[in-house]
């Protein structure tokens, strides 16, 4: 080979070289681009997530909001806030106070033991019975069932004083009451699948959709309020003339606890 294809070949080899190199800083400089512009987007986006949740933590709560809302009472109450329940017969002469959170595991004990004696007393005449709804379980284990539940009551109650009473018994009932600590009420759809097993609940529109809007929630924040106004400290508690009745654990307890008090 010549001196001068020698030199040639070389200068030709540098060029390519040249190129090459061009072309790879072209590359580069474009996936730094690339880069910075995909780093500038998803910084762009977790500032805006930031900020959505910090608007979003700012917002007020289900229950805080229900706190300022219009308060609807449902019939059968009665008082200014609607906190006084009572049920039974006018000619009955006493009334039984009872006082329960719906998340309670005592109070579902008691209630499976009792409860349908209490329906059958009231029924017959031989005291009424003045409930007094408590969600203090929710500050206590954490969660939303008891106000939710009470609330769902409210809407029962609306419907009747009976559909109250069983829709009472099914929530704290075998099949369907939780653990204190699982917070199944706080679900609407929970609450409504229990009412399914109240016939005067069953494919009632109308309590379905006081549920779902929270109709009652706020007269469900004012029952608790009466609860905690009531000097009473735990669930379940039953008075008769203001005074505390020990709370029996069987039916036939429970009747000879009622008959001494009704005497007096």
């Amino acid at each position: 080979m010549s001196a001068r294809n020698s030199q040639a070949s070389k200068a030709a080899a540098r060029e390519r070289l040249r190129a090459e190199r061009e072309r790879q800083a072209k590359k580069d400089k474009a996936r730094r681009q690339v880069i910075v512009a995909g780093g500038v987007v998803a910084a762009l986006a977790l500032a805006g997530g930031i900020g959505f949740a910090v608007v979003k933590a700012g917002e007020p709560g289900v229950w805080e909001k229900a706190a300022k809302a219009e308060l609807i009472k449902p019939k059968n109450t009665e008082g200014d806030k609607g906190t006084t329940v009572v049920i039974g017969k006018p000619e009955a002469k006493k009334t039984l106070e009872l006082y329960e959170d719906a998340r309670c595991p005592a109070c579902a004990s008691f209630e499976q033991v009792v409860g349908d004696q209490i329906k059958k007393d009231v029924e017959a005449g031989k005291f009424k019975l003045r409930y007094v709804g408590a969600t203090f379980i929710d500050n206590a284990a954490k969660g939303e069932g008891s106000k939710n539940a009470l609330s769902a009551l409210g809407a029962a109650l609306n419907v009747s004083p009976e559909a109250f009473l069983e829709y009472k018994g099914a929530l704290y009932s075998t099949a369907n009451h939780p653990k204190e600590t699982d917070d199944k009420f706080a679900k609407d759809d929970y609450l409504l699948k229990v009412a399914e097993q109240v016939p005067a609940l069953k494919d009632n529109a109308d309590f379905k959709a006081a549920v779902e809007n929270g109709t009652y929630d706020r007269w469900a924040l004012e029952m608790s309020k009466a609860f905690s106004e009531s000097g009473v400290t735990g669930t379940p508690t039953l008075k008769m003339d203001g005074k505390k009745i020990d709370t029996p654990q069987t039916p036939q307890a429970f009747t000879e606890a009622i008959d001494k008090a009704l005497a007096g």
